[in-house]
């Protein structure tokens, strides 16, 4: 219920007249009181009607069979109704549930060139949660010179410095889903310190922190982390605390991709546990994983380690992928003093013979003391997938154990003179997860789903580089594979964790849920048809069973093909000036977790 004038205003859609004020008003006072509606005035004219399905509404409650309607961008009643309809949607024999939360997307470049996100909105995915360590803002120009050197196959015009900025040239742009992001704590340390392996001293972490609280205020959902990566890997845990309590303060949440996932896994969990009590922000865990073979047998370890944060009255969470394969870049297996200044200083290293073979014996060692990807995939276990440079786009697909016998070198020497040749990363999958860790962890009840992959397109500027399934099937596969097939959660578990616990976890407003008053984000699907279809040889094809997705009000995939409507949105956290109630406060303490 609401029971203030700017509750109320910000009920209405900004596209609803007064001549239908009358009605709206009418029916949520009827919602307010009843929550499965019945002998709604026939008079009422909706945007939207959906009817006859099976409602699923991400409370993890019982389903009911009932309808939806929809008038501007929100839901005004759920039950039992025969008013009238501009579109009228048959559900009958499907599944209507709210919008899913991507907790982990890296749409920020492919919205750019293609701002359907069909990858995911064929999946029913209404917003992407964007900020994994890195921001598209706040950027200086110096920032800004390199981002636009570094581009790669997407290339774009940088017109924004802050990140509200780049979120509100999205939705200018058109975009079919909702964004939203952290403001990544390496975007904040490059912006003060640089790329250097340096520590900041008090003055430069206060800089930092200011730069954390405007990205609040303008709406970031906190402070995103990611620690195994330079120049985001220089961060001690103490930086950290500070740019977390800023985070916390204006209502938002630590978010890491934690420093080790690996050998050191249970100190990595203890790392983000310690930041979560210091800070007094919530944690979570971006795509939790045992990885590596020999760390399979410490899940268990670091599941008790959560749960017993959860228990003393900490708010720590995770997300996850549902694969046995990761993807990053060759990166992950070079030692972070070798990248210390940035690409150019990286690769300018390799060049030097000492520096090469230094770095060859660190990645061989098995004590080194970083966190090293590759070492645990192996090279057979390293398939590539992504270059910059159109020579070497011919290697897509192969492994860096077949590339490096071609060439008849090491695969270590292999994979650094990659790296100098495409003047990148070279984006590669790594298959480190146990099949049997990914069931049990779609089971655990704090468990939310991301896919840590961009919202894409089997066209256009997509097919330049390959990429990871789970760009084209994490959330259909939580549905297909994990609820129908192996039954390792039920479908309205699954649906409260594709949609109402990531928004509660995220401090969303009036998302996550098909409730009257709710901005209409819904996807009607077929439980026994929704699967994904994505492979590792074949990744570009789209995950099959979703009928219909509305986001926002706007219906933008309608028998499971994209109508070209877009209603995506920016969503700000509660932090934002532009909420009533909006701003930073004294600590994390005030804010109602």
């Amino acid at each position: 219920m609401w029971s203030s004038a700017r509750a109320w205003q910000d009920l209405l859609p900004s596209e609803v007249n007064l001549k239908r004020l009358i009605p709206l008003a009418s029916l949520l006072l009827l919602s307010c009181s009843t929550p499965r509606l019945k002998d709604l005035p026939t008079s009422t004219a909706y945007d939207i009607a959906i009817r006859g399905g099976t409602i699923y509404d991400g409370s993890g409650g019982a389903p009911h069979t009932g309808d939806v309607a929809i008038i501007g961008d929100r839901i005004v009643a759920v039950g039992k109704f025969d008013g009238r309809a501009k579109v009228d949607i048959d559900a009958t024999g499907k599944a209507v549930a709210p919008g899913f939360i991507n907790m982990l997307s890296w749409a920020n470049e492919s919205l750019i060139a293609d701002g359907r996100g069909l990858s995911d909105l064929k999946q029913g995915v209404t917003l992407e949660v964007m900020g994994e360590g890195s921001s598209m803002g706040p950027w200086n120009a110096e920032m800004i010179a390199l981002e636009t050197v570094r581009q790669g196959d997407i290339k774009y015009p940088i017109t924004w410095t802050t990140l509200g900025g780049f979120l509100e040239a999205l939705e200018t742009r058109g975009i079919g889903p909702n964004v939203a992001s952290m403001i990544g704590a390496e975007t904040a340390r490059t912006y003060v310190l640089g790329e250097g392996d340096v520590d900041p001293d008090p003055k430069q972490l206060g800089a930092m922190r200011r730069l954390v609280v405007q990205a609040m205020e303008e709406g970031a959902l906190g402070v995103g982390t990611s620690l195994i990566y330079a120049p985001g890997s220089y961060a001690e845990t103490d930086e950290l605390v500070a740019l977390a309590s800023e985070a916390g303060r204006c209502g938002g949440l630590y978010v890491s991709h934690m420093r080790y996932e690996s050998d050191r896994l249970l100190d990595g969990v203890d790392e983000l546990i310690e930041i979560s009590r210091r800070s007094g922000a919530p944690g979570e865990i971006w795509h939790l994983k045992a990885a590596g073979k020999n760390n399979w047998g410490k899940l268990d370890a670091a599941i008790a380690r959560i749960e017993a944060a959860r228990a003393s009255g900490l708010r720590i969470s995770a997300n996850m992928y549902t694969y046995i394969a990761g993807s990053t870049g060759f990166d992950a297996a070079m030692p972070p003093w070798v990248q210390a200044g940035g690409r150019e200083a990286w690769i300018a290293r390799l060049k030097d013979p000492a520096t090469r073979a230094k770095v060859i014996a660190e990645i061989r060692d098995p004590k080194a003391p970083y966190e090293n990807l590759y070492r645990h995939a192996g090279a057979e276990g390293t398939t590539m997938v992504g270059f910059r440079t159109e020579a070497l786009k011919p290697l897509t697909g192969r492994t860096l154990a077949d590339y490096a016998k071609e060439k008849g070198v090491s695969p270590e020497d292999a994979m650094i003179d990659l790296v100098i040749a495409d003047g990148s990363r070279v984006q590669v999958v790594y298959f480190l997860m146990s099949e049997d860790n990914v069931r049990r962890q779609t089971a655990l009840p704090w468990m939310t789903f991301g896919s840590d992959a961009a919202a894409l397109a089997p066209e256009g500027v997509f097919l330049k580089s390959s990429t990871h399934p789970r760009a084209y099937g994490n959330f259909a596969r939580v549905l297909g594979k994990y609820v129908r097939e192996e039954k390792a959660l039920t479908l309205p578990e699954a649906v409260r964790r594709l949609a109402a616990l990531p928004a509660h976890n995220l401090g969303l407003r009036d998302r996550g849920l098909i409730k009257a008053g709710y901005h209409a984000d819904v996807v009607v699907f077929d439980p026994a048809m929704v699967g994904d279809h994505a492979t590792y040889d074949s990744p570009r094809q789209y995950s099959t069973g979703v009928s219909e997705v509305v986001v926002n009000g706007v219906l933008s995939l309608r028998g499971g093909e994209p109508t070209g409507a877009l209603g995506g949105k920016v969503v700000r956290g509660r932090g934002w000036k532009g909420w009533e109630d909006g701003g930073c406060r004294r600590s994390a303490k005030a804010w109602t977790w």
